[in-house]
């Protein structure tokens, strides 16, 4: 799945930090190298965003391809219902300023008060940290640096394979929430296509991905 192999390639980084002093990390400097980011000498510049690029590009992602954290805002597809994963970007100083922090989202306090993510540059290495909730900008969701695959029909509840994935994908980029994209066509994805089929009048809302299902979600996607 997409989104396991992103937190893998980014978990697989912990603990790699700046160097102190005169010295650079070659690491580091690997982030922005791999992901077609110039203009990066030295660990000492703000690099979260360089990070973020990188692991989106191991992950065959979308990536913003800027080392400015706020960059991320205009990535992907904005969803009030963050997954593990998916990218999350912060405001610093004030939500009008320029600056700001962007790293991958992994969970909730259990108040709901602070947002857990990885994310590079944080306490300057690559590190699991929390931020305030209100300091969130924006959760982005990736999708693959290629065109988004819609299935065809059909598909309904006990199927299972990539077909199902790649339905479940592309629910969840119109921030209809399916759980873990896991080839499993369930109770959860049945919800997620009957949700789907409410937002066409007079479709049947059986839960059934069909050619006319598959249509509006195409259209839909499209807009």
């Amino acid at each position: 799945m997409t989104m396991e192999n992103l937190l893998k390639i980014a978990f697989g980084e912990l603990g790699t930090e700046e160097f102190a002093g005169d010295g650079n990390n070659p690491e580091v400097l690997k982030y922005a190298k791999e992901s077609g980011i110039t203009g990066v000498t030295t660990d000492e510049v703000a690099w979260c965003s360089t990070f973020v690029n990188w692991v989106a590009t191991k992950a065959g992602l979308q990536k913003s391809g800027k080392a400015n954290a706020r960059s991320w805002l205009n990535v992907g597809t904005r969803v009030t219902i963050p997954e593990p994963g998916d990218v999350v970007v912060f405001w610093r100083e004030s939500p009008q300023s320029w600056k700001g922090h962007v790293a991958f989202f992994l969970g909730y306090s259990i108040d709901k008060k602070r947002v857990y993510c990885l994310g590079g540059n944080q306490g300057n290495r690559v590190s699991v940290s929390a931020y305030r909730v209100d300091t969130v900008l924006s959760f982005q969701r990736l999708t693959p640096s290629k065109n988004v695959v819609i299935p065809e029909p059909e598909l309904r509840r006990g199927n299972a394979g990539q077909a199902v994935v790649a339905l479940q994908d592309a629910l969840k980029l119109l921030s209809i929430n399916v759980g873990t994209s896991d080839g499993d066509f369930g109770e959860k994805t049945e919800k997620g296509v009957k949700e789907l089929q409410t937002r066409k009048p007079n479709l049947a809302i059986n839960g059934i991905y069909n050619a006319e299902t598959r249509d509006l979600l195409e259209s839909l996607l499209q807009a």
